[in-house]
C-alpha cells in the first residue's frame, strides 16, 4: 500500500482531559510544541469548556496564545457553544471542533438535549466561524455503541455526520466512544457514512477499551478513510466504561501505517520517546504497545 494518511493528535485535549492529574500551562505548551517537532501537523491543543467540569482544560486560551503559529501546523480546540468559540477566537485559534452524538440517550445524558437540538445550537457557531475564516471540525460520539442505549445503527451515525457536514464542518470524526467496535462494524459504519458525505471528509476516532482500536483503524483504512485521531501513549480514557484504556495510541497507529507503506510525515521514534516521558510525568503506564517496544529497542524497525 502507499499514499498519505493524516494523523490528528488529540492527546493534549481528549487525552489530558481524562487524566486525573492536571498539567500546568507551561507543561501543556511544551508537550504540544514537542509533538509538532515530531512532524505532527494537526494537534488538538485545548478545549474552551467550563473549568469547573473539566479542570484539566483550564487556561486553554493561554495555551493557544503561547503556542503562536507554526507554518504548516494547525492547533485546534474544542468548543461546546458560541461562548467557547468567541474565547477561542480571542486566543487566535484558527480551527475549532464541535461535537454531537449518534445516540439520543447519550445526548440527553451528556448535554441535556436531543440530537436535533444540539445540532441547532451549532448553527450560530458555524456561522460565526465561517464569518471569521475559522475552520470547524465535527465529532460524532457513540457511533457504534452507547453506554445507555446499546448498539447504535450505522444509519443513525451517518445522519448526524451528514448534518454536521451540511452545517459547514469540513471533516467529521467518527468516535467509537466506548471502544466496543469491531472491524466488521467499523466497515459498515464507514460504508453508510460514505453514502451521505464524501469519504475524504471522514476521520476515524477509536478507543481501545476492548483492544480493537488498531484493528478498527485497519478496517477503516481498507474502507478508504485516510484521517485518524490518536493520542500520545494512549492518554485519556472513557469515563463511561469502567476500565476503559482510552484513545488509540499515536505510536500504535503510526506503527501500523508505516508498516503498511503509508506516509505520515511523523517521526515514530520521537513520538515514542515523548510517550514514555509524558507517561512517567503523569505517573501512569504507557498504553502504547509499539511505544513501549520502541523505547526498549531504541528505534523503529520493520521486517
Amino acid at each position: 500500500m502507499s499514499g498519505f494518511v493524516k494523523v490528528v493528535e488529540v492527546g493534549p485535549r481528549d487525552g489530558l482531559q481524562n487524566e486525573p492529574q492536571a498539567l500546568p500551562v507551561a507543561a501543556r505548551v511544551e508537550l504540544v510544541e514537542q509533538l509538532a517537532d515530531t512532524g505532527l501537523r494537526h494537534i488538538e491543543a485545548g478545549a474552551f469548556v467550563s473549568p469547573r467540569w473539566v479542570p484539566q482544560m483550564a487556561d486553554s486560551g493561554e495555551v493557544l496564545r503561547r503556542l503562536g503559529r507554526r507554518p504548516g501546523v494547525r492547533f485546534s480546540a474544542l468548543v461546546p457553544n458560541q461562548q467557547g468559540l468567541e474565547a477561542a477566537l480571542a486566543a487566535g485559534c484558527e480551527e475549532v471542533a464541535v461535537f454531537a452524538a449518534a445516540s439520543e440517550a447519550f445526548s440527553q445524558r451528556n448535554i441535556n438535549c436531543s440530537i436535533a437540538d444540539s445540532l441547532r445550537r451549532f448553527e450560530p457557531v458555524l456561522a460565526l466561524a465561517r464569518e471569521r475564516g475559522v475552520r470547524v471540525r465535527g465529532y460524532v460520539s457513540c457511533v457504534l455503541d452507547c453506554p445507555y442505549g446499546g448498539p447504535v445503527a450505522p444509519q443513525r451515525a451517518g445522519e448526524v455526520a451528514q448534518r454536521l457536514y451540511e452545517l459547514g464542518c469540513y471533516e467529521i470524526s467518527l468516535g467509537d466512544t466506548l471502544g466496543k467496535g469491531t472491524p466488521d462494524a467499523t466497515a459498515r459504519l464507514v460504508e453508510h457514512c460514505a453514502e451521505r458525505l464524501p469519504l475524504a471528509a471522514l476521520a476515524g476516532h477509536f478507543h481501545d477499551t476492548f483492544g480493537m482500536a488498531v484493528a478498527n483503524v485497519h478496517a477503516a483504512l481498507q474502507a478508504g478513510v485516510r484521517t485518524f485521531d490518536s493520542s500520545l501513549a494512549g492518554l485519556g480514557g472513557c469515563p463511561y466504561s469502567p476500565g476503559a484504556s482510552g484513545n488509540v495510541a499515536t505510536e500504535d497507529v503510526l506503527h501500523l501505517l508505516h508498516g503498511m507503506g503509508y506516509a505520515t510525515g511523523v517521526d515514530l521514534p520521537a513520538v515514542a520517546r515523548l510517550g514514555t516521558a509524558i507517561s512517567q510525568r503523569l505517573g501512569r503506564p504507557n498504553a502504547s504497545r509499539a511505544g513501549r517496544a520502541l523505547a526498549a529497542a531504541g528505534g523503529e524497525r520493520h521486517p
